[in-house]
């Protein structure tokens, strides 16, 4: 899994093709379903938290299997594991769609589960075949992923009133057979040795007990609860100020699309800086200032809507680059990233029903908001001491 394949310039081109068409499968699966709960709910008589349970069961699938993707890229290979996943969300989207109550649940883990391992083996994929553009990558991948969830999300109320929930979900599959299609030509690569590499920091110490993996993991699970709580939970806030519908739906969709504009730039940017103390610390402010707006001025909902995308979203990009920024190695980076994206996820899935819960005991978004804006200002110094150009093993 560690070595590096030599590749021709058009078998590079193909690599990256692959590595954007498989971005574009690890957000819009799950994000593009939230649209659609309404058309769920009517016709599977759903309560409120068997709905929500489908926004969550992915972010637990995520937990779960991050754990175990490095592992089966040492037996399988990352180009291998990497198919496999594609084909579990292709079999999950197909499931999902089939109409029945326990197809769509099922369908959703199944999903979750294929997203969960493309997260974490795509970093480690990066690090091993383009140490050198690991920063630009990772934007164009977070970009991939941003601008596919956006149109897709913008997408599946239309594709439903017109084919139904299932023919609109079913339409999702689109992405995975794509990234198969690219991707097959990836087998080709040989088959890691059954002996495998150890995936541990310098010295035989475990990841689990190094201060800087836990700086990275908390950056980027802290970042993501933020995130899933304003994904989950922002027409609702709209809504408790006065907003309708349809505007605050509009004003969501813009959140999503402001999520992928750092990608345009900010790998670009991180390439040419070795310490991106300020940038990671600046994203997280940003993410906290808009929490802050919607909570005392939600008139201005749009305003905060975009800068909370361009937090959050600044946030993602340099959470999964300071994966291979401060790693030695392709599995060391797999390691870390399947680390960073379980407790991330564990504590993304937690977010939004912890919020709603004290939102419901409240009466009011204040509280929720204001413990986001602390959470925030704690992500701030995570990236502070993340982004020091340091690597793990390293005084």
């Amino acid at each position: 899994m560690g070595t590096s394949i030599h590749r021709t310039a058009g078998g590079k081109a193909l690599l990256l093709a692959g590595i954007l068409l498989i971005a574009a499968n690890l957000r819009a699966p799950f994000t593009g379903l939230p649209p659609l709960l309404d058309f769920l709910e009517g016709d599977f008589q759903l309560g409120t938290t068997a709905a929500s349970a489908l926004t969550t069961l992915p972010l637990l699938a995520f937990a779960v299997v991050s754990p175990l993707s490095a592992g089966m890229a040492r037996v399988l290979g990352l180009e291998r594991t990497l198919f496999v996943a594609l084909a579990v969300i292709t079999g999950g989207i197909t499931l999902r769609s089939a109409g029945s109550l326990w197809g769509l649940y099922a369908g959703t883990g199944l999903i979750g589960m294929g997203i969960a391992v493309g997260n974490v083996l795509l970093p480690g994929l990066i690090k091993r075949d383009f140490p050198r553009h690991i920063a630009a990558l990772t934007g164009a991948y977070a970009l991939s992923m941003g601008v596919a969830a956006a149109l897709l999300s913008g997408l599946a109320v239309p594709m439903a009133e017109r084919w139904g929930w299932s023919g609109s979900l079913l339409a999702f599959i689109v992405l995975p057979l794509a990234a198969l299609a690219v991707w097959v030509w990836q087998l080709k690569a040989p088959a890691p040795q059954a002996s495998g590499q150890a995936a541990s920091a310098p010295g035989g110490s475990s990841l689990w007990r190094t201060g800087l993996a836990w700086q990275v993991t908390l950056f980027f699970g802290l970042n993501s609860t933020i995130y899933y709580v304003g994904i989950g939970w922002l027409p609702a806030i709209l809504a408790d100020a006065g907003m309708s519908a349809e505007r605050a739906g509009s004003v969501h969709g813009v959140l999503q699309f402001a999520t992928a504009v750092p990608g345009l730039v900010l790998g670009f940017l991180l390439r040419h800086i070795h310490d991106q103390r300020l940038p990671a610390a600046g994203s997280a402010l940003m993410s906290a200032v808009a929490l802050l707006g919607l909570a005392m001025v939600p008139q201005l909902a749009l305003v905060w809507s975009v800068l909370f995308g361009l937090g959050t979203g600044s946030g993602i990009i340099m959470g999964l680059t300071f994966i291979g920024l401060r790693t030695t190695s392709a599995p060391q980076a797999a390691a870390l990233s399947g680390m960073a994206q379980c407790i991330g996820y564990l504590l993304a899935a937690a977010g939004p029903p912890v919020m709603g819960a004290l939102h419901d005991a409240q009466g009011s978004w204040q509280m929720p908001l204001g413990i986001c804006v602390m959470l925030a200002l704690v992500i701030a110094a995570m990236g502070m001491l993340a982004g020091r150009e340091r690597r793990i093993g390293q005084p």
